[in-house]
């Protein structure tokens, strides 16, 4: 097993002379990122249907922040789930001929299987038709109620049941929501939430938040929105059934949308574990897709102001993908099972495309051939190739062990800094969501890991200068060590199972050992090819 020891009080046998760079930048960075929790959030998947691509890009993200917070330090509480209630559930279950229940059971499993398939790292799979998150949707109608938010009138208006969205006559167009959602002409008793009283409100919220919602053009229209007027929310239905019911009037059932956003809080465990609500919320990330922004940025914060509850840190909204050019459709023959995908070419090589084609934040086009110039460019060449030649030599000539270095010259120190400095540049691309940018800065550090070994030839010294060739040898396999625990969050089954040649602890893989070094002659595994090319 490889032994660690953070500089300067190095406990190693075998300090690497010239190994002791400055450690400020890199103590800078940890420091900034240490802050205590982290909660991130994808949206809640509608079961009226199966899980697609688009489930498997928003959750990926949510992952890819996730594991890089808890390499941080940070306690990271992520949750993921399930929407199960509204009309459009119920009126799926009845066309089937089953309950609704046993429906959305069938249908929550398979989003449960997608996510373990991708390996998700989430703290919580929540569920909107659990007890507690019944007593969570509950508590904030009481709370508006005794705020005096919620009146009884009677609603009559375009209800698209696709969307679970009420919209205004200004908003119809040939019969259509904005979305393309057909609409239906509503008339029913409802409860209304005050909302148009929020405008003013939100908007002097959001001019004290800039960062409250991303990217920037997200934001713009959440505003444009807002400042058109708002008006009052009907939020309870008397029409369906399979819902959570109005306390104090079960002939109605509350409004999906306040029921669903609820389950940021019940995923917390509020409102009977306010300790652990009190813990995360201050740090609390939603990513979501741009359809559902209006739900997340304008009658979310509204609801939590309302009954005097602070609204989350952050919403970040991304794009769509497409497929080939064309908007993804199974009725026009343009699916994306990220299932098919994942098991032709490996889980990591999908995780990769996704996050890293695109910015985070706009639409995105899949296609194969994109998809294997990646596979083969970043992670077969780049990555998998570096990794490969060096270790591959390191076995061979060094009889499984690590070289023991000499002297370092001022390119060896440089190439060992890097990612310290590449963590400092990371970590602000993270906090942006910026995932693709923290991607290619990884990949920067991975270009600049191939050009070290071509330029410094560790082969061709073997016979005339031993010693500088276990130095190069030494530095590329640090180095490499690194970068794996940098890429974790990217790439986190190539980067364990480069590790684990390496004979790493899994305890010592956080940004912490990004300051310790590895222990010259301990033994590591004979590498195997980690990537294949598509040819």
């Amino acid at each position: 097993m490889v032994a660690f020891s953070l500089f300067p009080n190095s406990s190693l046998d075998h300090e690497p002379p010239g190994l002791l760079w400055s450690r400020q930048s890199f103590e800078n960075t940890i420091h900034f990122m240490k802050r205590e929790t982290f909660y991130i959030t994808s949206p809640i998947y509608y079961v009226n249907d199966v899980p697609h691509i688009g489930h498997a890009y928003t959750t990926l993200a949510c992952d890819m922040l996730a594991r890089f917070y808890r390499q941080a330090g940070r306690d990271v509480a992520f949750l993921t789930g399930t929407d199960e209630h509204g009309q459009k559930v119920q009126r799926v279950a009845e066309a089937k001929g089953i309950d609704p229940k046993l429906f959305v059971d069938d249908v929550s499993k398979t989003f449960r299987i997608l996510f373990e398939k991708l390996g998700i790292s989430n703290t919580v799979f929540a569920r909107t038709t659990s007890p507690d998150h019944y007593k969570a949707v509950q508590d904030m109608w009481k709370r508006l109620k005794d705020n005096n938010q919620i009146y009884l009138g009677s609603y009559s208006g375009w209800y698209a049941v696709r969307d679970e969205a009420f919209y205004g006559e200004d908003e119809i167009k040939d019969g259509k929501a904005p979305t393309g959602a057909p609409v239906e002409y509503v008339t029913e008793p409802s409860y209304f939430f005050r909302l148009s009283a929020w405008q003013q409100p939100l908007l002097d919220y959001y001019e004290a938040h800039p960062d409250f919602i991303a990217p920037e053009s997200r934001r713009n229209e959440v505003i444009s929105f807002v400042k058109g007027g708002l008006r009052d929310l009907s939020i309870s239905r008397t029409s369906i059934t399979w819902g959570v019911p109005v306390p104090g009037d079960e002939a109605h059932v509350i409004y999906v949308w306040l029921d669903a956003l609820n389950i940021y809080l019940s995923g917390l465990g509020y409102p009977s574990d306010k300790e652990a609500f009190e813990k995360f919320w201050s740090e609390s990330l939603h990513i979501v897709g741009k359809d559902i922004l209006r739900f997340h940025a304008v009658y979310w914060p509204a609801f939590l102001m309302a009954a005097g509850m602070q609204p989350p840190k952050r919403i970040f909204a991304h794009g769509w993908w497409t497929k080939d050019g064309e908007k993804i459709s199974k009725s026009i023959g343009k699916p994306i099972d990220p299932v098919e995908i994942m098991d032709q070419y490996g889980n990591d090589a999908f995780r990769y495309f996704v996050l890293r084609e695109v910015p985070f934040g706009n639409d995105g086009d899949y296609s194969e051939m994109a998809f294997i110039n990646r596979l083969n460019a970043d992670l077969a060449n780049t990555y998998g190739n570096l990794v490969q030649r060096t270790l591959a030599f390191v076995y061979k000539q060094n009889e499984g062990k690590l070289p023991t270095p000499g002297a370092m010259t001022a390119e060896d120190k440089t190439l060992l800094a890097l990612p310290s400095t590449m963590l400092t540049d990371m970590t602000k691309h993270m906090e942006a969501q910026s995932l693709h940018r923290a991607i290619e800065r990884v990949w920067e550090g991975l270009f600049e890991g191939n050009r070290y070994m071509d330029v410094q030839k560790p082969w061709s010294l073997k016979a005339t200068d031993p010693e500088r060739m276990q130095t190069i040898l030494y530095v590329l396999c640090d180095f490499i060590r690194q970068m794996a625990i940098l890429s974790s969050s990217i790439v986190p089954e190539l980067s364990s199972k480069i590790l684990d040649q390496l004979g790493i602890a899994i305890h010592k893989r956080d940004f912490d050992a990004l300051g310790k070094s590895l222990t010259p002659g301990a033994d590591i595994l004979e590498p195997k090819p980690l990537v294949q090319k598509v040819v």
